[in-house]
């Protein structure tokens, strides 16, 4: 399994920059798979759920630092593992209030063959009965380690939506069984290890054309990633809720551009944020149906 760790800091403030009236800011560390990085649809990096949590605890001052360092596309629930055992990640969970935990569906996706050009979709039982006993296990220990670095911190384990709209009718029953077996082991092993399972499928379900609105990919737009942030703010303080006017304006970057621009904020005097092994963030995009 992977050992290394990609460190990348979004959003990092002080504790200063906040009023001191707020009462509990949260220390916030995302942890996952793409969804928790923020891919769109298109092959970029933007604000995802994660950024948007962020963005209202911001707002509401109830947050004093965020990093989505700990976020990758392509994980699996093993490379998850994988990195939150690592020493870097335990450094940047030992402060942590707040964490969330996006993992599971690249075990899943990845079994599944998609032909966009004729909505088809085909899959193998064996092999996704041991991926899905794998999420089993591998949440569950996530969950574990999370808890032992970040004894503070307060964990949320994120569902999944269905994430082929677009194919025919026909060839939806059974990934979506799958899926929803996915997700009633994130249900099962969060609350079974003193987390909260968060739900996303019934509020995606309605529009999920439009929230997936590339048929060759499977993430979702801003208002895609806006329901999901609302979606944990209905578990975390029903109070909080993104609205569509606080989204912030779309700037995706490619991996090309993330990369650079670091290598140049790590050039400067006083860099504000850092990379480490975006090479491999970059060789990921060849993953092209997964999370």
């Amino acid at each position: 399994m992977k050992k290394w760790v990609v460190t990348i800091v979004f959003l990092l403030l002080p504790f200063s920059a906040f009023s001191v009236e707020a009462k509990s800011p949260e220390v916030y560390i995302a942890i996952g798979d793409s969804l928790a990085a923020g891919q769109t649809p298109y092959r970029a990096i933007d604000a995802g759920y994660t950024d948007l949590i962020a963005g209202e605890l911001k707002r509401s001052h109830q947050l004093a630092l965020y990093s989505k360092g700990l976020a990758f596309p392509g994980f699996t629930t093993a490379d998850v593992l994988s990195t939150v055992q690592s020493e870097e990640a335990k450094e940047l969970l030992k402060n942590a209030t707040l964490v969330t935990i996006s993992a599971g569906a690249n075990d899943l996706l990845r079994l599944v063959q998609v032909n966009p050009s004729n909505g088809s979709l085909s899959y193998q039982q064996i092999p996704v009965n041991f991926a899905l006993n794998n999420v089993r296990k591998n949440i569950a220990a996530v969950i574990k380690e999370v808890k032992e670095a970040a004894p503070k911190a307060k964990v949320y384990v994120m569902g999944y939506y269905f994430a082929y709209p677009h194919v025919h009718e026909s060839q939806k029953q059974g990934v979506q069984q799958e899926l929803n077996t996915l997700n009633t082991i994130l249900k099962t092993q969060a609350e079974s290890n003193d987390a909260v399972y968060v739900s996303v499928e019934e509020a995606f379900a309605p529009q999920a054309k439009e929230l997936i609105p590339n048929p060759a990919d499977v993430h979702p737009s801003m208002e895609g990633y806006r329901i999901m942030a609302n979606a944990f703010f209905a578990q975390y303080n029903k109070r909080l809720q993104v609205r569509p006017n606080e989204l912030p304006i779309p700037n995706p970057l490619t991996f090309e551009e993330i990369i650079n621009g670091q290598k140049e904020a790590a050039a400067a005097p006083t860099p504000i944020s850092r990379v480490e092994g975006l090479e491999n963030y970059l060789s990921l995009t060849e993953l092209k149906p997964l999370i």
